[in-house]
């Protein structure tokens, strides 16, 4: 077993020790993004914005994109750790989203517009990678809550197999698209993943299932190195790499301490997000083109409303960090 993730080293106290995982993937993160940004931009790997974006986001055009490799290189060594339970089984999941990500962003930038992969191609894509992290999960390991939705204290909700595969592969997709769909303004989708991972992390420590905690805690970490590169005005963007990336280790972790259900109201921001698209899509086409919102999705509302860009993005981060405390008191 390696020190440098699942051992912190000798002589630390408990708080440090426990913390440990989220100083290893902030200076993986760190290290990497100072390596990748000049990289990106010498490569000419830059974001274009979409034509129907607010007027104010065409300054962002020419930023370096798939910042959010970092992420795959925070978690990246875990491969040299593999004799911990569940470490693979989340390599498969972080790294197939974010590779999958990654194909996505290339073809936008090799199209020279903002076109990727087809939605419905990525949204198979993905649910192909989250059946194959569940049925691996829960054929491999005995130490996460089985067949579990949702656990508060000592209840636990349990359904059938197959129901527990169909909802995690919902969950692990709807998270994914959700976390993308929040990725529009600087620091927004990281900066609001801080909370969410570390709740997690909390229960994952409460409930005895360290593994998990501990991933969430590295993804908490690279979270905030990313943020030194992502924080307004951004210097970097993460792209669909990031995005689908974290969407999946968020997801990932929750499924793995058995608090999927839980996943709607500790990520409750991007499930709002998500949702405010589903809404205006599906109103627009009821009413043949009216709207219930500016734009979406939702932080695009409040942009248009008059809000800053920092104003938007921190006001998130408040109510990402209100709703991550009250589910991890819920389920504690």
């Amino acid at each position: 077993m390696l020190i440098w993730f699942s051992t912190p080293p000798q002589g630390l106290d408990l708080a440090m020790a426990v913390l440990w995982p989220a100083l290893v993937g902030f200076a993986l993160a760190a290290v990497a993004g100072a390596i990748a940004l000049p990289l990106l931009r010498r490569l000419k790997v830059h974001q274009h914005v979409y034509e129907d974006a607010p007027a104010s986001h065409q300054v962002k055009a020419g930023t370096p994109t798939m910042g959010g490799i970092i992420f795959a290189i925070a978690v990246l060594p875990l491969a040299l750790d593999l004799q911990v339970p569940m470490l693979g089984e989340f390599l498969i999941l972080v790294l197939g989203c974010a590779a999958i990500g990654a194909i996505d962003d290339l073809l936008g930038i090799f199209r020279g517009k903002n076109a990727g992969l087809k939605a419905r191609t990525k949204l198979l894509l993905t649910a192909v990678v989250a059946l194959l992290f569940l049925t691996r999960l829960q054929s491999s390991y005995a130490e996460f809550p089985r067949l579990t939705l949702l656990a508060i204290g000592s209840w636990h909700w349990t359904v059938s197999y197959l129901w527990w595969l169909l909802l995690g592969t919902l969950a692990v997709t709807g998270t994914i698209h959700a976390v993308n769909l929040t990725d529009g303004l600087d620091g927004l989708a990281a900066g609001s993943m801080v909370a969410p991972l570390a709740a997690f992390a909390a229960l994952g420590f409460a409930h005895v299932l360290p593994q998990p905690a501990l991933l969430a805690l590295l993804g908490l970490g690279a979270c905030l190195a990313f943020l030194i590169y992502n924080r307004h005005p951004a210097k970097m963007f993460m792209g669909d790499t990031g995005s689908l990336a974290l969407g999946a280790l968020l997801a990932g972790v929750a499924i793995a301490e058995g608090e999927m259900f839980l996943l709607v109201l500790v990520g409750g921001i991007f499930a709002a997000e998500a949702l405010s698209v589903i809404l205006q899509v599906s109103f627009f086409k009821a009413t043949r083109g009216k709207r219930i919102f500016r734009m979406s999705p939702l932080h695009h509302h409040f942009e248009l409303g008059g809000m800053s860009e920092l104003e938007v993005t921190t006001r998130f981060w408040g109510i990402s960090t209100v709703l991550s405390v009250l589910g991890w008191w819920i389920a504690k």
